[in-house]
């Protein structure tokens, strides 16, 4: 069977993508048995979808590339999507600053499963190879399926028992292009020696303020028996790379600090204000949100067509765009998706 688009990969930009080709025969491959894997799971299940605060300088990756894109979808045109199609989510600054939350992730994918209704799934599918011809053909475990166009959503390495694959960054360096180097981000950090008294506060959080590269990161710090977690270390794990960041245990006028926390570091030379450690490293792509790095996007058009390959494309995690925690990674899926048929 031969369809005018093939997307591989029914997480939040594929379905969103596959709502812009209504005319068109499109097919969906998907390695998971039902659709929205990671939708399903995020935010606690309430699918943290959007922020309030969106801004290109919440994410890293090329500014101008992602600014292009917010200019064109960014959160309020995705709640107006939502709202229209019968999803309210609620603001929700608990965990994030500016989050929006859904009622139930379930929302999230019952809407999809809607605005898919013209398409063709392949579920429970696992994509091997691809290749062109004047058209392309996609080799999959379960027979060959050709497409015109291909549109490769198939995101990063996080999630492996949601079936996250490198198939996206394999079929980019097939045709040509760069893929930067790939690390877990919005992950928590093992400790060294000199940090192994956080072991001891392990289910303690406290209030920080961090300095990593030229940001700041505010929020809660998660001591856990591996090292440290939390919000806060989580999107500082964005932008370390390796050397030295910066904690404040005392970022507010009214900071409190527990009882445990105090007998922790009595015996210790702390300096409470501006406490420098270098993380020994993070706990991995297994307790990781989402991958940074990706394909680069300097060969990657504004529709998100490849420069090198015609009918190509390339949207959401796949791309070197990763954004802080908080709503920012499904605001650049759905935008991404949204802008590919623009």
């Amino acid at each position: 069977m031969k369809y005018d688009v093939v997307i591989i990969g029914a997480g939040a930009s594929g379905l969103m993508a596959a709502t812009r080709f209504k005319n068109e025969t499109v097919c969906i491959i998907d390695v998971n048995d039902k659709i929205g894997a990671k939708i399903k799971v995020s935010g606690g299940a309430k699918c943290n979808i959007t922020n309030k605060f969106m801004s290109a300088n919440k994410f890293l990756g090329d500014s101008s590339f992602i600014q292009k894109n917010l200019d064109q979808f960014n959160e309020k045109n995705l709640l107006s999507f939502l709202h229209q199609n019968g999803v309210v989510p609620n603001l929700n600054p608990k965990i994030v600053k500016g989050t929006y939350f859904c009622h139930s992730s379930s929302d999230v994918i019952s809407m999809f499963d809607k605005l898919t209704q013209h398409c063709k799934f392949r579920l429970g599918t696992q994509v091997l190879d691809v290749e062109y011809d004047g058209d392309y053909t996609i080799k999959t475990n379960k027979g060959d399926i050709q497409a015109t166009k291909l549109i490769v959503a198939s995101g990063g390495l996080s999630y492996a028992s949601l079936g996250a694959s490198d198939i996206g960054f394999k079929i980019a360096e097939k045709f040509g292009h760069i893929v930067n180097k790939l690390n877990p981000a919005l992950v928590g950090f093992t400790v060294q020696k000199d940090q192994f008294w956080f072991k001891e506060l392990s289910g303690l959080s406290v209030d920080v303020k961090i300095k990593v590269m030229d940001k700041i990161v505010e929020g809660k710090m998660l001591f856990t028996h591996k090292g440290c977690s939390g919000p806060a270390i989580l999107t500082t794990s964005l932008y370390w790379q390796k050397g030295n960041i910066t904690l404040d245990f005392l970022p507010h006028k009214d900071s409190y600090l527990p009882k445990r926390f105090k007998q922790q570091i009595k015996d210790l030379d702390i300096n409470l204000r501006n406490y420098v450690m270098a993380p020994a490293g993070n706990f991995g792509y297994t307790k990781a949100e989402v991958t940074k790095g990706g394909i680069d996007t300097a060969q990657i058009q504004d529709n998100f067509e490849s420069k090198l390959q015609k009918n190509l494309y390339f949207i959401g995690e796949v791309l070197d765009v990763t954004g802080e925690l908080g709503g920012y990674n499904f605001q650049w899926a759905f935008g991404s998706g949204y802008c590919i048929n623009n």
